[in-house]
């Protein structure tokens, strides 16, 4: 129940935040395979702008690519499966390109960004995921025949740069990200759209019947801005 409530918050939130600047489609069916593409984003040229107030998500999405968040570290199983969505998009894209007429560089192919809290050595091995100077501490590649990206959100720099990321993380990681979102001043647009859909959360997860020890803590962090949700 914990995941459900997650994932519905995360793409509620994800897409709250890259409709100004991007189509965002929920879901994306993967044709002849029992799997859904989280978030499926096209980023709009003209709203370069709305992108660059997102910060790190907002250069993340300056081309075509698809989001996977986690609400725990993937499992293999679950890796697995994001290889297999993630050579998905870059056939579809060629298959796109070529009844265009067109050519595609390795560099044009669509990423598909992780989003996890934590991943072992373990897990970015895996992937051959390794750094890269020009990306913050947190942020890790495959090799470009993957074209995956990891995003470990608990390695992130607490900046403003990183914050829509953090807010999808967990623990301290994200209660800290909520208290920041409550301390941006009243007047800036992106505040009270997104409170609500962390007032929201809150509320679905006191509705149900089964709410385990990381949600009753969670709770506790999504009450303040569950109040200044209200107040405003």
């Amino acid at each position: 129940m914990t995941r459900n409530r997650f994932d519905q918050f995360s793409k509620q939130f994800l897409e709250e935040v890259l409709t100004p600047s991007s189509i965002v489609e929920i879901s994306r069916e993967v044709p002849a395979e029992p799997l859904l593409i989280d978030l499926w984003v096209t980023p709009a040229p003209e709203r370069a702008q709305q992108r660059q107030n997102l910060g790190l998500l907002g250069r993340m999405v300056a081309s075509p690519c698809a989001l996977e968040p986690y609400r725990n570290a993937p499992s293999p199983e679950e890796v697995n499966r994001c290889i297999l969505k993630a050579a998905w998009v870059t056939a579809e894209s060629y298959r796109q390109a070529k009844r265009a007429g067109n050519r595609l560089s390795g560099t044009e192919l669509p990423q598909l960004w992780l989003f996890t809290p934590t991943a072992s050595p373990a897990l970015l091995e895996s992937l051959g995921a390794k750094s890269q100077v020009s990306w913050p501490d947190g942020v890790y590649f495959s090799p470009d025949s993957l074209k995956i990206g990891i995003v470990v959100l608990h390695q992130l720099p607490v900046v403003e740069e990183t914050l829509w990321l953090r807010l999808l993380g967990k623990g301290r990681t994200q209660e800290r990200a909520i208290s920041e979102v409550i301390a941006l001043p009243v007047e800036d647009a992106r505040r009270r759209p997104i409170l609500k859909l962390l007032a929201t959360w809150k509320i679905n997860i006191e509705s149900s019947e089964l709410i385990d020890t990381e949600e009753e803590q969670l709770i506790m962090a999504l009450s303040q801005a569950y109040l200044e949700w209200e107040r405003e």
